[in-house]
C-alpha cells in the first residue's frame, strides 16, 4: 500500500521516517517532494573511454552552491543527489519519480531501483537531458518525489554498498559478489 501524504507526515512527526532537512510544504497527496542537492558527477570520458562493471569509472566532480544553476548539456547523463538525507524503517520501501514539470523540459530523473527498507543516506539521482538544447536546473529546487509503500512484513533492512551514502555516488557494481559461489 502506498502511503498518503498525511501518513508520511505522521511517520516523520513520529520519527519513523527521517527527512533532513524537512519542509512541510514538500508533502504531497501520496508522496514527498525532494530537492536537488549541490553535488554532481560526470564521467571523465578522457580517462574512462569505456565503462566497465569490473572497475570504478573516473568522474569530474562539481559542487554547485544552493540557488545556483547546473546546466545539463543536450543528450548528457550525470549523477546528482538529493538535498535531503532520508532514513526508512525496515517495514517501508520507496521509489523515486521525477517531477512531471521537469520531465516536460526533457530531463529524466531516475534512481536505479527501489529505496530498500532500512536505507539511510542521500539519494543519488540519475539525470539525463533528452532534449536537443541545454537545460538548467537550480540547486535546491524540487526535482523529484519519493513515493513510500509498506512491505508485507518487516525486513532485516538494507545493508548494501550504498548505505549512508552522502552526495552523488558513482556505481559500485564492481563490488558485487555475483561471481562468488553460494
Amino acid at each position: 500500500m502506498i502511503l498518503s501524504g498525511q501518513t508520511i507526515k505522521q511517520c516523520i512527526d513520529d520519527e519513523r521516517i527521517l527527512v533532513t532537512p524537512f519542509k512541510e510544504k514538500s508533502i504531497q497527496p501520496a508522496s514527498i517532494d525532494l530537492c536537488l542537492g549541490d553535488h554532481f558527477l560526470v564521467v571523465d570520458d578522457l580517462s574512462s573511454p569505456l565503462l566497465s562493471v569490473d572497475k570504478s569509472a573516473s568522474y569530474h566532480e562539481m559542487l554547485v552552491p544552493e540557488g545556483e544553476v547546473i546546466t545539463i548539456p543536450p543528450k548528457t547523463f550525470m549523477l546528482g543527489t538529493t538535498l535531503e538525507q532520508i532514513r526508512l524503517p525496515n517495514d517501508l520501501t520507496a521509489f523515486v519519480e521525477g517531477r512531471s514539470s521537469i520531465g516536460r523540459l526533457g530531463v529524466f530523473i531516475q534512481n536505479a531501483g527501489w529505496i530498500d527498507p532500512g536505507f539511510s543516506g542521500q539519494i543519488t539521482l540519475e539525470l539525463f537531458n533528452a532534449n536537443r538544447v541545454p537545460v538548467q536546473l537550480k540547486v535546491g529546487m524540487r526535482v523529484c518525489q519519493l513515493v513510500i509503500a509498506e512491505v508485507d512484513q518487516a525486513t532485516e533492512g538494507y545493508r548494501g554498498k550504498y548505505l549512508y551514502q552522502i552526495g552523488a555516488t558513482s556505481s559500485r557494481v564492481y563490488m558485487d559478489r555475483e561471481a562468488e559461489k553460494e
